[in-house]
């Protein structure tokens, strides 16, 4: 009997995976047990073509191949190598020593060529947790594969290559992690959005602290302009941020050889017709959503009013939480969301209410029946609510003018760096006990913040992204204390509790 380490892919986490093969003395027949969907199953006809494509001879025998651990489902053609060597080192085509402390993951055509797969990033994770040294894997696709420390890995572009590089004839070239290149500057500049300065400025504290943003306003304004110049003045991503969004994009199949690695900060906006699946994640086997797709960087939901119900509504826990965890009948997995939200509304269904350009022709009920769209927990979970108001014509016509975003980038990257080495995270992130002590706010401020909290009515979760936002106000301006001033302006991102006001 043989015994080869595959892996397969549960979400964007890998599974070690134990091949096991024994050959007896019945008639020909392949049998795959240990869950395997589908796709492991048919991996018996590509592995019989594969084997005797490439010169070797298939067993004429009962093969019987266990997928350990066997309570766990398998899925995805990643393990056809595996499953390939496995049997060869059971017929005593290869050595079995030659095989110890080697993973082996990719797809088999029928004439026995390699093929990339999903989730190679995760699998190779999962292989360096099961002890393996080294592993084989498709030629072009294993540059996501060396970025893991500790495990040399070789890329071979077809099966006969593995086989002589296990037989010790020609031995595999090892990839190398290849240096990663920095942030491609961006070609959307902030200074191109005419007029808008309060929006600015409250882009300019949001990209400092992670903080989610509502922008709402009449159409044409220029929201979704503002949201998309966003990434432009964020700070890089850090080490480990670039790893596990990379592990992300790599289990969803989003990068291939020519992007091996993520070096910008993800910015995704998908249609108002995504559903909750294609938001949070799901399937079989499970692909991440949207919102995981977005972690580390933006997730715009543009005319969010729009989105179906449940799925503006499963936001909630997530943006608490910062992780979806799917449950389902065959599996459960945890899937990173740590993004920041940044939405778009009109005021109303005209999108006119309380704009100097136009009348609004929409009735008083219709207007109340669109600003619950949003619900009131989800507004609260939502730091800075920023108007942003039509523009006139002689604004729109002046020349572009004001802060471009590579003068605003620096400012903000010395506020996270402020942020990194106080609490090791930024300020939306800082858990309640956290701010507590990170805050330092005067007594003036504080007693600001508790009247501002009476009149305004405003939740014990509103108060404090109000405190982590005026603590973020303070680190722009390089003040250790949070003042009076930062209070009443994180205040004013509070005042608009639906979009267009009140």
């Amino acid at each position: 009997m043989a015994r080869v380490l595959g892996a397969s892919l549960l979400g964007i986490d890998g599974i070690p995976v134990e091949v096991e093969v024994r050959i007896s003395a019945q008639l020909p027949r392949i049998d795959i047990v240990g869950l395997p969907e589908l796709s492991v199953r048919e991996s018996a006809a590509r592995v019989r073509a594969a084997i005797s494509s490439v010169g070797e001879s298939f067993p004429q025998n009962r093969v019987t191949i266990n997928l350990a651990p066997a309570a766990l489902r398998k899925g995805g053609s990643g393990l056809d190598l595996a499953i390939a060597i496995g049997i060869l080192v059971a017929s005593g085509a290869v050595e079995p020593q030659a095989t110890e402390g080697i993973a082996f993951i990719g797809e088999l055509a029928l004439d026995g060529r390699l093929r990339g797969v999903r989730g190679e990033l995760a699998m190779t994770l999962a292989a360096r947790t099961a002890g393996c040294r080294a592993l084989i894997a498709p030629a072009g696709w294993t540059a996501s594969a060396s970025l893991v420390s500790d495990v040399e890995v070789f890329a071979a572009g077809d099966l006969a290559a593995v086989i002589a590089h296990l037989r010790g004839h020609e031995p595999l070239a090892r990839q190398t992690p290849e240096a990663r290149d920095r942030p491609t500057q961006p070609t959307l500049c902030l200074s191109d959005v005419r007029g808008q300065e309060t929006a600015k400025r409250g882009l300019e504290i949001a990209a400092a602290g992670g903080h989610g943003i509502l922008l709402s306003g009449p159409p044409g304004a220029g929201k979704s302009m503002l949201a998309r110049r966003l990434p432009g003045i964020l700070p890089p991503l850090l080490a480990e941020e670039a790893l596990t969004a990379t592990r992300i994009h790599d289990a969803a199949g989003l990068l291939g050889p020519t992007s091996p690695a993520l070096s910008d900060r993800p910015f995704r906006a998908p249609h108002h017709t995504c559903t909750v699946a294609g938001l949070l994640g799901g399937g079989t086997p499970p692909v991440p959503g949207e919102a995981s797709l977005a972690h580390g960087g933006v997730l715009l939901l543009d005319e969010l009013p729009e989105f179906e119900r449940r799925a503006r509504e499963s936001l909630r826990q997530v943006l608490e939480d910062r992780w979806i965890v799917l449950a389902r009948a065959n599996y459960t997995c945890r899937l990173p969301a740590n993004f920041m939200l940044v939405a778009t509304a009109n005021p109303c269904p005209c999108g006119w209410w309380g704009s100097e350009q136009r009348n609004c022709r929409c009735e008083a009920r219709s207007i109340e029946r669109y600003r619950a769209r949003i619900s009131g927990p989800l507004l609260d979970r939502i730091d800075l609510h920023l108007n942003v108001p039509g523009q006139a014509w002689r604004d729109l016509a002046e020349p572009a003018g004001g802060e471009t975003s590579a003068q605003l980038r620096p400012r903000i990257e010395r506020a996270r760096g402020v942020q990194q080495s106080r609490a090791g995270a930024c300020n939306a992130d800082l858990a309640d006990a956290r701010l507590v002590r990170d805050l330092k706010a005067t007594g003036a401020a504080h007693a600001m913040l508790g009247r501002a909290v009476d009149r305004l009515r405003l939740s014990a979760r509103a108060a404090r992204r109000v405190q982590r936002v005026a603590r973020t106000i303070a680190d722009l301006a390089a003040e250790e204390q949070v003042g009076e001033e930062a209070i009443a302006e994180a205040l004013g991102y509070r005042e608009e509790e639906s979009p267009g006001g009140t």
